[in-house]
């Protein structure tokens, strides 16, 4: 029955269902692993980074990115439609520092980078997002961390720690029986690798994952040599 209504975007199906945001959310559960784990001081973002080929320049494209010296934010799913929220959630941060003259809450940018998903869910001519986002901030007013799942409908949650993309029931699992409340970052990093690890094929190293950490400091990618050290670690 869904079938009749599987390419309208603006029609409910007679299950209640935007049948269009299912197949948005199929998409991000068939992209590249990633993970977030949030610890007492600071947040972890890790993805699996497929090397289609050994011709590719490394590290030419990243999925972990920053948004504000604050904010950042990973994904899974389609990348080009990634790259289209980065961009946009760039604008809405800029856009709240000329007005308020502060870097703009993690809660709020979510917010907005969210309405953004889910106009998408209801305008004709277009089609949902097909990434699922994490987005990692540190707040300088309540000086703690927090750690958001955006999703391709325009739900957006607060998580602890959460996994997503393929194989995300595994890493939710695996992650329920590792996560301890208030890890320090170096454990969420460690916890992170070993959740990737789970459905990971082949030899994981510092070419084919990303970490990036948000602390008081602010949000950084992770060096090739620092992943290097961190796998080392792990295993």
């Amino acid at each position: 029955m869904s079938e009749r209504y599987s390419f309208s975007l603006t029609t409910f199906s007679p299950s209640g269902k935007l049948v269009q945001i299912e197949y948005a959310l199929a998409a991000v559960a068939a992209g590249a692993p990633s993970v977030g784990i949030k610890a007492s001081n600071g947040v972890v973002l890790a993805t699996e980074k497929k090397q289609k080929s050994i011709l590719y320049e490394e590290h030419s494209i990243h999925k972990v990115e920053s948004i504000t010296k604050n904010i950042g934010m990973v994904y899974s799913g389609m990348g080009p439609d990634y790259r289209v929220l980065v961009r946009r959630a760039r604008k809405l941060a800029q856009q709240y520092y000329l007005t308020y003259q502060e870097q703009i809450p993690t809660a709020q940018l979510v917010q907005r980078v969210a309405n953004v998903m889910q106009e998408f869910t209801q305008s004709g001519g277009v089609r949902p997002f097909g990434v699922s986002l994490l987005i990692a901030g540190w707040d300088e007013d309540e000086q703690k961390p927090f750690l958001y799942q955006c999703d391709p409908s325009g739900a957006y949650f607060a998580w602890k720690a959460t996994a997503m993309g393929k194989n995300y029931v595994n890493g939710k699992t695996f992650l329920e029986k590792r996560y301890n409340e208030n890890p320090e970052i170096e454990d969420a990093v460690h916890i992170a690798i070993l959740t990737l690890k789970e459905s990971f094929e082949g030899q994981m190293t510092e070419s084919n994952i990303e970490i990036g950490i948000c602390n008081a400091q602010g949000f950084r990618r992770l060096k090739p040599s620092e992943v290097k050290d961190h796998l080392a670690n792990a295993s």
